[in-house]
């Protein structure tokens, strides 16, 4: 990041970090020393992104205390995507592709870019 930055790239390079699913703070099954908590949840999950006009600094969502269920500004995988899209300059309306005699696109007919997340 300081790298991109100090070379004047930032702006035009996005970096996402995320995984495939969230993780719980607790386990199932019994708690022991050698295990502990980090359970596989597909309801809430954390990323962070970075440069191609992504404002830095600030915290989108929000979960309940046991980091169970959205509480608070839910992203759909869609709006997600068109967000990521946006910021690398594509318009997801317009990203599509013909298979079977319907019209497909990457955010289904689903999709709205997330303007708060642009500084």
């Amino acid at each position: 990041m300081q790298d991109l930055k100090q070379r004047g790239m930032l702006d035009d390079t996005l970096v996402i970090w995320g995984g495939e699913f969230g993780r719980t703070n607790y386990c199932q099954g019994p708690l022991t020393a050698n295990a502990f908590g980090r359970d596989h949840h597909p309801r809430c999950f954390s990323m962070w992104m970075a440069g191609g006009g992504i404002a830095g600094g600030r915290v989108y969502g929000e979960t309940d205390p046991f980091g169970y269920n959205i509480t608070e500004s839910p992203v759909h995988v869609h709006d997600l995507q068109a967000t990521i899209m946006h910021a690398l300059g594509i318009d997801h309306t317009r990203l599509t592709f013909k298979y079977q005699g319907r019209q497909f696109r990457l955010t289904d007919v689903h999709g709205e870019v997330i303007h708060d997340w642009f500084g």
